[in-house]
């Protein structure tokens, strides 16, 4: 079962509790009723949630270091893991897929870096959290910390708005900590509760003032490798301004659309990045 609103919570049990004390309930153990599709419709669906880019496979290994080799190995890994198979079993259907078709990325580049601290926030069915800590338990290491519930505005239409979490099954719940509470005070208090973050990834809605507050709060609390990731980075001027305040141009990792962005501390460092 994931974690209550306790943070800096360790697999060993140590914890230190948020100032409100305030609870979380946990996420429902079972999916819904499952998606009646034809095998046509789930092949497609399976082949949408595992399309790869070569530009964006190029640029994870640019961010990572990773190898060709390697990247190949993460998605094979992928393809027999039964991931995508029980998304779809929970509820992932096409209107994800077309909300955030960089899943699959997310995961290949978690298995590329190893992270040990991830944040992201804006999560409601959970779909890119599963492939976040389908990533962690492959690396068995690290965890994710999700702040929600994000906003529905701006969503993809048929992105389903039930519940929190409805979509990461129990077996993947063991590095997670789920806070509700989506406001500036509880990132706060997320970023300063443990160490400095390796990953961050914000997909909390469109709303201009939002995002430059979270993309600010969240480089400053990065880890000298850190990646910050952005998604809808075309809904409002935000990425592109703070790319340019390190002096670069819109970092991007995937075209989308919609376009996910990727800022690395240390290209900002060596003056280096590709757009």
């Amino acid at each position: 079962m994931e974690r209550t609103s306790t943070l800096g919570t360790s697999r060993s049990g140590a914890a230190s509790r948020l100032p409100d004390g305030a609870s979380v309930p946990s996420g429902p153990g079972t999916p819904r009723a499952p998606n009646l599709l034809t095998p046509a419709v789930r092949k497609s669906i399976l082949q949408r949630m595992l399309l790869f880019r070569q530009a964006s496979l190029d640029r994870i290994a640019e961010l990572s270091d990773c190898t060709a080799e390697d990247l190949k190995r993460f998605r094979q890994e992928l393809v027999q893991s039964g991931v995508p198979e029980d998304l779809i079993h929970r509820g992932a259907n096409f209107p994800l897929t077309r909300e955030l078709p960089q899943g699959a990325l997310l995961y290949l580049l978690v298995r590329a870096i190893r992270p040990q601290r991830i944040i992201e926030t804006g999560i409601r069915p959970g779909y890119s959290t599963t492939w976040l800590l389908a990533a962690l338990e492959a690396n068995r290491a690290g965890n994710l910390t999700s702040l929600g519930p994000g906003p529905v505005a701006g969503r993809a239409a048929g992105v389903p708005a039930g519940s929190v979490g409805q979509l990461v099954a129990p077996s993947l719940r063991g590095r997670w900590t789920l806070v509700l509470g989506n406001s500036e005070e509880r990132l706060e208090e997320i970023l300063a509760s443990g160490p400095p973050v390796d990953l961050f990834f914000y997909d909390n809605g469109t709303d201009l003032g939002r995002a430059q507050f979270e993309l600010r709060k969240a480089w400053a609390a990065l880890a000298l490798h850190g990646l910050l990731l952005a998604h809808h980075v075309d809904a409002n001027p935000a990425w592109t301004e703070f790319c340019q305040w390190q002096g670069l141009a819109p970092q991007i990792l995937d075209a989308g659309p919609p376009p996910l962005g990727a800022l690395a501390v240390r290209s900002t460092r060596s003056g280096t990045g590709s757009t």
